[in-house]
């Protein structure tokens, strides 16, 4: 099957075969089309677009070029979660012990952070002795004993993707619907798990900053769930704010452990709730949505979701101290607080320029491969609609000496004042089923 005829019909607005998407992706995988063809094939996509069967071809085909993984040893229903990326979202931490304690098995692979967008792995990592390298068998064991595990992503994970992602970076092509709900769902899918939720943010600190594009979308990855025999739910989250009070990997453990203590803050309490109710419901311990939330509540103050937590970091080695004030985990040698210049109303918290404030403490990564410092990031004291007096502290930085004045300026910058009072905005705008 010939590259350029598959470009052709894609540019002249023709619908490909399966064949045709399964002959592009083996020969993505394979380095047989070269970067030329699979870049004008990508815009040809990026104006003409693809339908939900072509795309859910392409999600398949992407899944089936690499390391599948293969759950049918776990018992009952395997569900994953997924969020498109965002400032301060630790909901992974909150929501696998709770729906573990609810009996839905959890196997989850995740990745490292990049940009202002935090990892689940990184935030994992900064717990003292947790392994985020498990053998195959190991994994399956623990998610069969304790009903939940996560692990590092495999380095041959869907690589048509990254392949073919690299070259999206490259060639203005990356905002292009189904490119984009095909890569999410095509590493989903090769994960295993039977259910997906996905939490599609969008705001300034999204990877979807309109209301539109976030909707498209969600729209688009459950249709994908749908075609490919999976159950798929998607909730739509505000990401104009950070979620939470805390930016930077063991700062998000720590609120991430207080919210399962049940005095954790109101929005990440409510949507982790959320995406674990989704959760049980599509892993089948509860009849309805509204079932599904009492469950997660009962756990959640019983404790019980804080007594799994605590058996997943401990058979993945990991050591923390529920006694201690900080839990055992590691504290940044420098606090700065940032004080207001004005009295008024918050108004709005640009959840972009806190993401950057935190990775210019050194608590992300500009590029693959960078180290960060697990201990360093931004406690925020205050929340949009907060009355705040000048000189009142807003936020508390936990730094290690590096770039301290220019995070705090961007922290500063991050806020827009009122004299009027403000509306607290939903957090959960829409749910996608």
């Amino acid at each position: 099957m010939n590259a350029i005829d598959i470009i052709r019909r894609k540019r002249d607005g023709y619908e490909l075969s399966r064949e045709e998407i399964f002959a592009l992706v083996e020969g993505i995988s394979s380095n047989q089309i070269p970067d030329y063809q699979l870049s004008a094939w990508a815009m040809a996509v990026y104006f003409n677009s693809m339908n939900i069967r072509e795309t859910t071809d392409l999600t398949m085909a992407m899944a089936a070029s690499g390391d599948v993984m293969d759950l049918s040893a776990i018992a009952g229903i395997k569900v994953d979660k997924h969020s498109t990326g965002g400032v301060g979202d630790k909901t992974t931490l909150v929501v696998m012990p709770l729906v573990a304690a609810a009996g839905v098995p959890v196997a989850k692979m995740s990745g490292r952070g990049l940009g202002h967008t935090g990892g689940t792995i990184d935030k994992f990592e900064s717990i003292p002795g947790f392994q985020v390298e498990r053998e195959h068998q190991q994994f399956i064991d623990q998610v069969n004993r304790i009903k939940a595990a996560i692990v590092s992503q495999t380095g041959n994970l869907v690589p048509a993707d990254k392949r073919l992602y690299a070259l999206r970076d490259v060639t203005a092509t990356i905002d292009s619907i189904p490119l984009i709900a095909s890569s999410i769902m095509s590493k989903k899918i090769a994960c295993g798990a039977q259910g997906i939720v996905l939490d599609v943010k969008t705001g300034e600190g999204a990877f979807m900053q309109d209301l539109t594009g976030a909707r498209n979308l969600a729209r688009a990855m459950v249709d994908i769930g749908k075609e490919a025999g999976r159950e798929v739910a998607a909730l739509i989250t505000d990401m104009s704010q950070p979620l939470g009070n805390a930016v930077g990997n063991s700062l998000e453990v720590i609120e991430a452990i207080d919210t399962l203590k049940g005095h954790g803050p109101e929005d990440l309490t409510s949507l982790s709730v959320e995406i674990a109710a989704y959760m049980v419901l599509i892993g089948r311990q509860a009849k309805s949505i509204e079932e599904a939330r009492k469950t997660v509540r009962d756990i959640l103050l019983s404790g019980r979701g804080l007594e799994k937590f605590q058996a997943i970091i401990e058979a993945q080695g990991g050591r923390i101290d529920l006694q201690e004030k900080h839990y055992g985990l590691g504290q940044a040698p420098q606090l700065i607080e940032v004080k207001a210049d004005q009295t008024g109303y918050l108004q709005k918290m640009n959840a972009l320029y806190i993401g950057r404030a935190a990775m210019l403490l050194g608590a992300g990564r500009e590029k693959i491969g960078d180290k960060i410092d697990y201990k360093v990031g931004i406690k925020l004291l205050h929340k949009p609609g907060d009355r705040i007096q000048k000189g009142e502290t807003l936020a508390v930085m936990h730094g290690a000496g590096k770039n301290l004045t220019e995070a705090e300026q961007l922290i500063k910058d991050s806020i827009q004042w009122s004299n009027e009072p403000v509306k607290k905005t939903d957090l959960i705008i829409e749910t996608i089923l």
